[in-house]
Parts: C-alpha cells; structure tokens; sequence
C-alpha cells in the first residue's frame, strides 16, 4: 500500500495538498459496488492529514476566477451543513442522518424495576459536560457514528467517528471516513466539522485546536479528474481514458 501523509496549514491548503497528491499516487479503478458503479475513480490507499489551523477562515477552498471552474463548496453551504451534523432532524426518506447518530440516538433501555423506557443520548453535550465537569485526562470523549447494522445497508455512513482530545485547554478532533469524495465532500464536511469544534470548543472553556483526519477511501470520481488537474496546474499528468483500470495514473 502507498500510505500518504499530508500537513496542511488550513483547510483550503488541506483541500489543495491532497488533489494534489491523489493525481501521483491515487490507485485508479472501476467502482464495483457503492456511490457510482461502474464508474472509475482515484483513491489513495491511505491517507493522514494534519490540519495545523483549520479555523483559518474562508473554511472553502480557493478557487482562482482565472481558471473558470465553480468552487467545490457555495458560499454559505457549510453554515447550512452543521444542522446536519449537530440536530437529529431526519426526513422519512432518510435511512440515518449524522446528526441524529451524533446529536439524537434513541434506544430502549431496561427500567430496575422492570420493563423499558425509551432514552436519547446527545453525544456532543456529553463529551462536553465530560471534559467541563471532569478535566482534560480521559480518552473516553470520542463521538461515534457508526452502528454495527450499517453493513447491511445500501449507502451506509461514510463518517465513522470524531474522536476528541483536550490537552493543555485546547480541543482537537480526529476524523475517519471510510470513504470520503474529495472534490466536493472533504471541504464541506470538514468546513461543518470546524464549526462543530468551535462550538464544542467555547462550551467547554477552551481553546480551538487542531483536525487530523484519515481515510482509507478519500477519492476523486472520474468526472472531476479534469477540474482537478486544472486546479493543481497539472493538466496532462492524468490519463483521462487510456490506462486500463486498477493501475497507477
């Protein structure tokens, strides 16, 4: 495997280093199951990326007007995005939603006197009323998405975890996607996931820190290949339509 290691000054220089990186050393192969089937797309095999300043602001990636192409993320998408991470709001036609895996859960739990009752767990309170009521000195704070049944379902979570740490008044998050679109996803998610720590971060008392993030499925679909090699000013290290899938481009 090429396991890949990016330190990035913000978010938009984040962005940019790994479309970047994912041209040279993004594995190329047709989709088999999931988001795009029989489509093809780059992806590294692994990747680490430490955000030193993610709330540098703009949060969205630099676009020069020069190159002509639409940014990944619309002006105010990121703002509209965190109720999707921070309330359980869910539509019918939703099979889960991060918000109400991390804001809202519900679950039937046993009364000591006998029978059930049913409770909800707000996942954000907890790690900050943990951190604000009992100190820095845990490894317990960690927000979790996934449900062991997500495997059975068509599209399920990409987001997995934000596992938090508090070190000398300062909070950082740590972030795994299992897979994870790079041109459009990266940005906005981690531009909501920003805002979320800025919130988490004021409620405790402390200072805002750092986003390592990782990834075994960080990609770039096939019909952004091009913007992306616009972008990076790497127009031509990209096969577009030549190189059989399940090689290097």
């Amino acid at each position: 495997m090429d396991i890949v290691s990016i330190t990035a000054r913000d978010l938009p220089d984040a962005w940019f280093q790994c479309v970047y990186e994912i041209i040279e050393h993004g594995h190329r192969y047709r989709i088999d199951r999931g988001s795009y089937a029989g489509q093809e797309r780059l992806e590294f095999d692994f990747v680490t990326v430490r955000i030193k300043y993610p709330g540098t602001r703009p949060l969205i990636p630099d676009i020069p007007a020069a190159l002509g192409i639409p940014n990944p993320v619309a002006e105010g998408y990121v703002e509209e995005y965190l109720p999707y991470l921070m309330t359980p709001a869910k539509t019918s036609n939703e099979d889960y939603t991060y918000g109400e895996r991390i804001a809202g859960w519900e679950w039937l739990a046993e009364r000591p006197g006998g029978g059930c009752e049913k409770r909800v767990v707000n996942q954000i309170d907890e790690v900050i009323k943990m951190y604000r009521d009992e100190g820095e000195g845990t490894n317990q704070a960690c927000i979790n998405v996934a449900l062991p049944s997500d495997v059975l379902l068509n599209d399920p979570p990409c987001l997995r975890l934000i596992d938090t740490r508090l070190r000398n008044g300062v909070l950082h998050f740590f972030v795994y996607f299992r897979s994870w679109d790079l041109w459009n996803g990266f940005p906005a998610n981690l531009g909501g996931i920003q805002l979320l720590k800025e919130y988490m971060a004021a409620e405790i008392g402390a200072q805002d820190g750092e986003i390592v993030c990782a990834s075994k499925g960080l990609h770039l679909y096939d019909y952004v290949w091009e913007l992306a090699q616009l972008r990076t000013g790497r127009a031509g290290q990209l096969d577009l339509g030549l190189n059989p899938p399940g090689q290097k481009a």
